[in-house]
């Protein structure tokens, strides 16, 4: 494959990317073209992964565009240095853009690259090291840093919540292994009350590997919904709710999900209308 047609395989996860740390699809686009014009006149002989080398400067390129406009933190940096990588989801993330947003611009653009490329596209701290930059345990501190203050945003965490129940249902339709193990804990549970179990769901299901392996490429049929308030999922067979899935999020992952079938339970249940508020 030629330099131009892997950049142009590769364009649709840039500019999923650059949309989601930056907001704003036209600017991604913009940030996307830029990263081709550097591919143009750069020397790429020596470089290992295209793909890689793509992520690094589409990414760099989004956070020189925060930092033009995101005051820097007051909070002191954790490394001497100074800080300077997937699919036709565009849409998604365009959908999935206002809700992210509102907590994103809580964070300092570092914590915002760190919290995007981990949390919602798996890529590892290793890599995220070299596009900021800085150490894998520097990047980790990121990490940490973005999650705990988007746990303490008030209304914006609910926001924040929705991003990964929708983001979680996104890779189990579509088959995203990785992806999915990025957004669930590691001691995450799934239970199943009886009447869910009678249906044909788990009892229960423990730990990041085994949750993941149980989505992958499953809940086509489940429907975005309101469970008492927080944000989950059902499965609907003829317009009526058979099942929710009640998630617990914390920290920016999936720590439980509850399959329920218990009458009370879906009779509370809200579909969540598209464009509605998360």
């Amino acid at each position: 494959m030629d330099r131009t047609s892997e950049f142009e395989s590769e364009r649709p996860r840039l500019v999923r990317i650059a949309a989601r740390v930056l907001g704003d699809p036209a600017e991604a686009e913009d940030v996307v073209q830029q990263a081709w014009l550097r591919l143009a006149r750069a020397d790429t002989r020596a470089v290992d992964s295209l793909p890689a080398w793509l992520t690094t400067v589409v990414t760099r390129l989004c956070l020189d565009r925060l930092k033009a406009v995101v005051p820097p933190p007051t909070e002191p940096v954790d490394r001497p240095a100074p800080e300077p990588g997937p699919s036709e989801e565009v849409l998604l993330a365009d959908s999935m853009g206002a809700a992210l947003h509102v907590v994103l611009d809580r964070l300092a653009p570092a914590e915002r690259v760190v919290f995007v490329l981990h949390d919602s596209f798996s890529v590892d701290f290793a890599t995220i090291a070299d596009v900021l930059d800085c150490s894998p345990a520097a990047a980790r501190k990121q990490a940490s840093r973005a999650r705990a203050k988007l746990a303490g945003a008030g209304p914006g965490a609910r926001k924040a919540d929705w991003v990964v129940v929708d983001a979680f249902l996104d890779a189990a339709r579509n088959g995203e292994f990785t992806r999915l193990l990025g957004l669930l804990a590691p001691d995450v549970v799934v239970v199943g009350d009886p009447i869910a179990v009678s249906l044909g769901t788990p009892v229960g299901i423990e730990g990041r590997d085994a949750v993941a392996e149980f989505f992958d490429g499953a809940a086509a049929a489940a429907l975005p919904v309101f469970v008492h308030g927080r944000p989950g999922a059902a499965w609907f067979d003829r317009g009526v709710a058979r099942v929710a899935f009640d998630f617990r999020i914390a920290g920016g992952v999936v720590r439980r999900i509850d399959f329920r079938a218990d009458p009370d339970v879906l009779a509370a249940i809200r579909r969540r209308s598209d464009g509605e508020p998360r």
